[in-house]
């Protein structure tokens, strides 16, 4: 089996492979301040609700955005797993051809993100991640990333109109059926699902107007599902976009998963994580 780690800014998510098939995911917060142990203890308690044995990962792969976090997260591997895991971007490339001008400031979710949707939905794409932030990516039609745009997420956005304006409550996020609201709630939730899909929208239709013919939007992320309803120029919704790609990426590269079993669990000592 493949275990394959997406590291958010939010959430840590995990998913169990067995070839092709996702056994089953979860997901995690994520917390720089969580040790070896606590990350280590959560993930085999997954496993045991699944019944599977550590034993029986033959792979673990990590794309991560949160540097902080890697140090526990990989420690946490090593100890209950037997196994040096491979992170993209250090121990295997995605690749995909970057035409960004610094290509090492590209998160590499995003890369990844590009490795699956191509795999699926062909070329040329703009890949949406609705999450934390917004991220939209651009594929020309040879499969080479272009560049793209980051926009702040609607869940931050809303917290800080409610830490900003004191009188402003926290909402849920969900589109009322008429634009003008009657109260307070309902007029915070129509300017921001209204006014993100209004965003989605421009920034999608300029992009358009940058790239050849053709292009498909595939949108993916924790509230790309929701967006995706009110937004007509999304093709499609794919919330497993960064896990396929981790395991296209395992299985285009066996030489870099090659000899990283430990003979024995590594100790991590309790000083190195405070």
């Amino acid at each position: 089996m493949l275990l394959a780690i997406d590291v958010g800014n939010t959430n840590m998510v995990f998913g169990l492979y067995e070839g092709e098939k996702l056994r089953g995911s979860f997901r995690i917060a994520t917390n720089a301040s969580a040790t070896s142990d606590e990350i280590g203890m959560k993930i085999l308690q997954y496993y045991q609700f699944r019944g599977c044995k550590p034993a029986e990962t033959k792979a673990v792969i990590i794309a991560s955005v949160v540097p902080p976090v890697m140090y526990s997260l990989t420690n946490a591997i090593r100890k209950y797993f037997c196994l040096d895991p491979v992170i993209v971007g250090q121990s295997v490339d995605t690749g995909v051809e970057n035409h960004y001008a610094n290509p090492r400031e590209v998160g590499v979710d995003r890369l990844v993100n590009a490795v699956s949707a191509i795999e699926k939905y062909g070329k040329p794409l703009i890949i949406v991640d609705i999450g934390t932030a917004i991220t939209f990516d651009c594929i020309d039609e040879t499969g080479a990333y272009l560049g793209g745009a980051i926009f702040p997420g609607i869940k931050v956005a809303m917290e800080a109109l409610f830490m900003k304006a004191s009188k402003l409550p926290r909402v849920d996020i969900v589109r009322p059926e008429k634009a003008i609201g009657r109260t307070t709630e309902h007029s915070m939730q129509s300017g921001a699902v209204r006014g993100y899909v209004g965003a989605l929208t421009g920034i999608i239709l300029d992009m358009k107007a940058e790239m050849t013919e053709g292009v498909r939007v595939i949108a993916t992320g924790g509230m790309g599902r929701m967006m995706a309803e009110h937004c007509e120029l999304i093709d499609a919704v794919d919330p497993n976009l960064t896990m396929e790609g981790l395991r296209l990426i395992y299985e285009r590269h066996p030489e870099a998963f090659a000899g990283r079993r430990l003979s024995a669990p590594e100790t991590v000592e309790t000083t190195e994580e405070g």
